[in-house]
């Protein structure tokens, strides 16, 4: 079993909520990368002689984090030669859900290696600092970077950071012991511009210890068959276990925060398993947010499509996966295994929906964090036992279910459904029911709000089982009598249906009665009326004091009843790592069967008759994508465009590529015209981005659902596992950071060359648009000749034809176009009718037709008739010039004819007569250009 799940690590692996990363820089030329220890004596002594010097004293914890002013100016420094662009905007509308959640330890090597090491811990936001933590393992991991620190940042944006840490001697500081605005690591100004409103706060130096950090993951790595490998695979990583260190003593000082011994499930993962896609790809493509939006909580983006999970561990691997697919194909095919299977199969599909409904909402990993979290200064409180007897009896009901759900996946085909079903059998898994069924009553059952969740936790425990604890429940019990007591005393000494309801916030009960039933008003005695829903809401000096005696007796019993979950913890502990693995398994199972869940309800693989719109459609079998190194989709659909489209309205496109034609130029017109009222041309709108820019768009997506094990909406699909999705989409300027459309198309530009590999994705639309047209032209054609020395698969959309003409020569460039068909000019028709089909070869010659969808816009007839005017003069000027030279050019051509074959004179002068012609075409030369 050991070995299969090993094999299958990977496959399964959740976006935990404690990592520790190992990043590795691309050294410098001809130095030595074979350490990644800290830099000795002499190294330190030798690199202040050339950097600025950073104090190293020891300072307090301080509650001043670095973020932004008030006023929304950066504290960075400003933008210097040496500042880096910035590789992405920050996340507004293209945030999910489950942003800001993590707590990221952050540390840089500062020697010719430089290496960073990042420890991350999720927190329960909704509780604020005071909350519970919910650190479930660690994982590690080592890659090589760029100096733009590209891949770091990467990694950081798939955790979400809430708060960054990083040592205090990695800002600058005032002999007073205050911070400056300016950061003295290029990482930290780079995290500030990445993510902007996200708070850095220093913690002293002392705290970053190696040692430490190896202590931390030798007491606290749960005791299975993989804990050996995992302490040897971590041992050298330094500045990993260093940030593991700051981390957990962070959670200690500030959070309050200590994790039992041998319960934190820490591995080390290869990060190079995993597709690259920076943050401004994932924008542009709206992986896991829509970039129209403002709700966080929008479908129409890929995370929003593929989203049918029903725990929140499952929905947390998915955003993980849409950011970073798996690249190792036989993990690929296991998944794509597990969601055919269940597309095949009714009978296990709804069987699996039925037993993962049971588990609705629950979050395994928070519920786990709990049990072995404790406070680093204890503080006994009604709160914290009410909390903790409410996660006990959520262990129960989680246990409970697993059965079902392994009964669900018994006889399964596919080698991963093996896996899982095995994963959450565990006979451990057992053995943790069987203790908590001792103690507690099979009856007691989680419950949300009102008396009836009080009640599941005061008589959660079984009776005889602690007698104090049964003399406290009596007591409260008498108390809560006594409270309906008065209740019906006063609803016959009034004539009222008085009824009780019970409110946390309140302190316990309330009155209650419905406005029609009270004629004039309440009677005197009552108080702190209020008007709630058509109901009267109040309460009365006896009833707050017969709540007070209920609430001291019922914090007793919840405080006795929190000895005896203790107790149980500790003997759940020894069998943690079994939660674990069934919060990996029922994670991985949830995902891939929204997966299938996708692919039935969206009919991916369909062959839908675009000229028959309205017959019925011709239903196939979803299509599961094949990797066969050669990008090949017949028919592939937009995947976020057609969940907002009516349903077969999006026209479907054909995709191939191969190593003899990788490089793709994609021409043609860049508007979309959708028609709502064909007689009437002001209801035609004009949409920007339905043309070469969609089709990029679905390449990137359909390679991103594929390589995370998901079908496709396509009718065939052949992909290749890349190691990085590269994009330049965007065509937007950055004021807040003083940047121009070109400034960014620079900076993207230089990050794809930068990263980019034989084996890379990239999507290049309309590139050099912010500049000079000849400037745009000869910065594309070099940067398209470098990318076609790589041999990457390249879609590179354009509006500049003369790259058509330059790039001939490469025999891998293959040249696409959208198709137009002409049609007769009329006041709603301006002689077009656009295609939206992708046919080979370059687009023949429109002139003119970015006037004729002007007119279509309702722009004014006088300032229509003034730019055509202005348009053909310049064109037939061009012309002019072209016939000019054309003719001077057969002139001299003749002339200098004519002197080569009739000539009589003597070489000398000859020679004299070819210099006056060079002469005086040089000075023509000078005087045109």
């Amino acid at each position: 079993m050991s070995l299969a799940v090993a094999n299958f690590a990977f496959i399964y692996r959740v976006n935990t909520t404690v990592t520790l990363i190992v990043i590795q820089l691309n050294p410098r030329p001809g130095k030595n990368m074979a350490t990644s220890r800290p830099l000795s004596v002499q190294q330190r002594t030798a690199e202040s002689l050339t950097r600025p010097s950073i104090a190293r004293t020891a300072r307090p914890w301080t509650s001043q984090p670095i973020s932004r002013t008030c006023s929304g100016q950066s504290t960075s420094r400003p933008y210097t030669a040496q500042s880096r662009p910035p590789t992405a905007r920050p996340q507004t509308a293209a945030s999910s859900r489950y942003d800001a959640s993590y707590v990221l330890a952050v540390l840089e090597g500062r020697g010719v290696g430089r290496e960073v090491g990042i420890a991350a811990l999720d927190k329960d936001t909704g509780r604020g600092w005071s909350s519970a933590i919910v650190p479930l393992s660690c994982t590690h991991t080592q890659l090589s970077d760029c100096p733009t620190y590209v891949k770091t940042l990467h990694q950081m944006h798939l955790h979400s950071p809430s708060l960054v840490l990083v040592p205090d001697t990695f800002l600058s500081q005032t002999a007073a012991g205050t911070l400056k605005s300016s950061a003295t690591s290029l990482l930290v100004q780079c995290i500030l511009e990445e993510f902007e409103g996200v708070p850095i706060e220093p913690v002293v130096r002392k705290y970053w210890s190696e040692g430490a950090g190896l202590e931390f993951v030798n007491q606290l790595c749960v005791e299975d068959e993989e804990r050996a490998a995992t302490l040897v695979a971590v041992s050298n990583k330094y500045y990993a276990l260093s940030a593991a260190s700051a981390l957990f003593k962070h959670a200690e000082a500030k959070l309050n925060t200590r994790f039992a011994a041998a319960s934190l499930r820490i591995r080390y993962v290869q990060v190079e398993g995993t597709m690259m896609i920076d943050p401004e790809t994932a924008r542009n493509l709206e992986l896991v947010g829509n970039m129209a939006s403002r709700s966080r909580r929008s479908t129409h983006s890929l995370l929003g499509v593929l989203n049918h999970t029903y725990t929140a561990m499952a929905a947390r691997l998915l955003r993980t996966t849409l950011l970073a697919p798996i690249t190792t194909q036989s993990a690929i095919d296991a998944r794509l295994d597990v969601v055919e299977e269940l597309v095949q199969t009714e009978e296990r599909y709804n069987e699996v929906k039925d037993a993962l409904k049971l588990l609705n909402k629950m979050d395994f990993d928070k519920l786990i964090s709990s049990l072995i979290a404790s406070e680093a200064r204890e503080t006994s409180s009604a709160k914290t036992a009410a909390s903790r007897v409410s996660q006990m009896l959520n262990v129960r009901a989680i246990v409970r279910s697993l059965p079902l759900l392994a009964k669900a996946l018994e006889g399964s085909r596919s080698q991963l459904l093996t896996i899982i079903h095995e994963m959450i059998s565990d006979e451990r898994l057992e053995r943790i029911d069987m203790l908590v069924s001792a103690a507690l009553n099979d009856s007691a059952a989680p419950q949300r709000g009102g008396l009836g969740a009080i009640n599941a936790r005061v008589y959660a425990v079984k009776a005889n089982y602690n007698r104090l604890l049964d003399v406290a429940r009596e007591t409260y019990k008498e108390n809560v009598n006594d409270i309906f007591a008065l209740c019906s005393a006063l609803s016959a000494e009034h004539g009222l249906p008085l009824t009780l309801v019970y409110q946390d916030g309140a302190g316990g009960f309330v009155f209650s009665v419905k406005k029609s039933d009270v004629q004039d008003e309440l009677p005197r005695g009552f108080l702190n009326v209020s008007q709630r829903k058509g109901k009267w809401v109040f309460g009365s000096l006896e009833l707050t004091k017969r709540n007070a005696r209920m609430k001291d007796a019922l914090d007793e019993t919840l405080i006795l009843s929190d000895r005896i979950i203790q107790e149980l913890v500790a003997g759940i502990v020894v069998d943690i790592g079994a939660l674990y693995k069934a919060s990996e398994a029922v994670a991985l199972l949830d995902m891939l069967w929204s997966f299938a869940h996708v692919s039935i309800l969206r009919n991916y693989g369909e062959d839908i008759d675009m000229a028959c719109r309205l017959e019925a459609l011709t239903l196939t079998m979803p299509v599961r994508p094949e990797f066969t190194g050669t990008l090949a989709i017949k028919a592939g659909r937009h995947p976020i465009l057609e969940t907002v489209q009516s349903a077969g309205t999006v026209v479907p496109n054909d995709v191939y590529c191969c190593d003899s034609s990788c490089f793709q130029i994609i021409q043609g017109p860049k508007y979309r015209l959708i028609e709502l009222c064909s007689t009437d041309p002001a209801s035609l709108t004009l949409w920007s981005t339905a043309g070469k820019s969609t089709y990029l768009r679905q390449i990137g997506l359909l390679t991103v659902m594929a390589m995370s094990g998901c079908f496709v909406p396509a009718e065939y699909g052949s992909f290749r596992t890349h190691d990085a999705l590269l994009t330049r989409l965007s065509n937007d300027d950055d004021m807040e950071k003083s940047l121009s459309t070109f400034a960014n198309e620079m900076a993207s530009s230089a990050m794809i060359l930068g990263i980019a590999s034989s084996n890379s994705l990239i999507l290049i639309d309309e590139l050099g648009r912010g500049t000079a047209p000849r400037e745009g032209v000869g910065i594309s054609h070099a940067i398209a000749e470098h990318l076609i020395k790589l041999k990457a698969f390249v879609f590179f959309a354009t509006h500049f034809s003369e790259l058509v003409t330059t790039l001939s020569r490469q025999p891998s460039v293959v040249n696409l176009h959208l198709s137009v068909q002409r049609t007769r000019q009329t006041n709603a028709n301006f002689g077009m009718t656009f295609q939206y089909k992708i046919i080979d070869g370059a687009p023949e010659h429109m002139e003119h037709y970015g006037l004729d969808l002007a007119r279509l816009a309702d722009f004014p007839d006088d300032v229509l008739t003034e730019a055509r005017r202005v348009s053909q003069k310049l064109t037939e000027l061009e012309k002019r010039k072209e016939e000019d030279s054309k003719t001077s050019k057969i002139a001299l051509r003749t002339q200098l004819t004519q002197a080569y074959e009739h000539s009589a004179l003597p070489d000398d002068e000859l020679l004299t007569y070819i210099s006056k012609f060079q002469t005086e075409i040089m000075r023509v030369l000078q005087e045109t250009l």
